[in-house]
């Protein structure tokens, strides 16, 4: 990579990074617009690149399904959430029937798979930020503002964000240096077993660090680190396993320097719901909670 290039990356990098560090510590309506803004780049580079692969997936019923899961998070109406899936179901099924250019069932189930992972994954952003107790806690609103934003759920919110970008970064620098065993050939040729360990090695030691900070318990500390490690890397690889079938570099250009938004935020997306359920249930409360009166 020129000098040149190495430049517009890392200033893209900077400007994306500090960007997510303050609406994650904000949260509300920014939040919400940012996860918005993931669902919509999200599903469209996942339609392409499907429809490299000759897949024809429904992008306004992946986009559709992400905002209603959003919207039934922001306002807290998980009751609601069985439901969404269902229609969102029932939409890839009808468009397939009655809309579709091919009526194939592989373009119903890549438009659920498009919704679960371009929609139902980033939603959980706004969980996390907003995470509360097993039971439940009502959220209260000022207008369409939440006013109760946790600065607890923001800790964890950086703590996943910053935790991945160092798994991502020590996985690639490790791998350069040390690198001579294949992680994942076929998927990944790049990606080496030595980086693997390299990321997941300094994204342990962060963790304990910052949860040190935070004061939670460092057997908790561990376990996200190997959690996030371990995500951060699957989800790289998953995103690469879609682009490695449909034939494609990168999901797009549209980031300067780094190439696709899918290809900067895969790590994440699966990481995301992994810290926001081992917080929930293990962290914020007792999980044997969840199991009273099954036994």
């Amino acid at each position: 990579m020129s000098l040149s290039k190495s430049i517009v990356r890392l200033i893209t990098g900077l400007i994306i990074g500090f960007t997510a560090f303050f609406v994650l510590i904000y949260g509300g309506v920014p939040l919400a617009l940012l996860v918005l803004v993931i669902i919509l780049l999200a599903s469209k580079e996942y339609s392409i690149i499907l429809k490299n692969k000759g897949f024809l997936p429904s992008f306004k019923i992946i986009v559709a399904s992400g905002i209603l899961f959003e919207v039934l998070t922001y306002f807290n109406l998980y009751k609601l959430m069985p439901l969404a899936f269902t229609l969102s179901a029932f939409m890839a099924f009808m468009w397939v029937l009655f809309r579709g250019k091919q009526p194939y069932i592989a373009n119903v189930a890549t438009t659920i798979l498009g919704s679960v992972y371009c929609g139902w994954f980033p939603v959980h952003l706004l969980m996390l930020r907003d995470i509360g107790s097993c039971c439940g806690d009502s959220i209260v609103f000022n207008g369409l503002i939440k006013t109760n934003a946790s600065m607890e759920g923001a800790i964890y919110c950086v703590l996943m964000l910053l935790a991945v970008i160092l798994t991502d970064s020590f996985c690639y620098y490790t791998g350069i240096q040390f690198g001579k065993h294949k992680l994942a050939e076929v998927i990944s040729p790049n990606k080496t077993i030595e980086g693997s360990i390299g990321g997941t090695l300094m994204c342990i030691i962060f963790c304990l660090i910052f949860g040190h900070i935070i004061q939670i318990e460092w057997y908790h500390s561990l376990i996200l680190g190997i959690l996030i490690a371990a995500f951060a890397q699957i989800g790289d690889l998953c995103e690469s396993m879609i682009k490695r079938d449909a034939g494609v570099k990168d999901s797009s250009d549209i980031i300067p320097g780094h190439g696709g938004f899918l290809d900067r935020t895969d790590s994440h997306l699966l990481t995301i719901p992994v810290v926001y359920y081992y917080v929930q249930f293990f962290i914020m409360c007792d999980v044997s909670e969840l199991f009273k009166g099954l036994f």
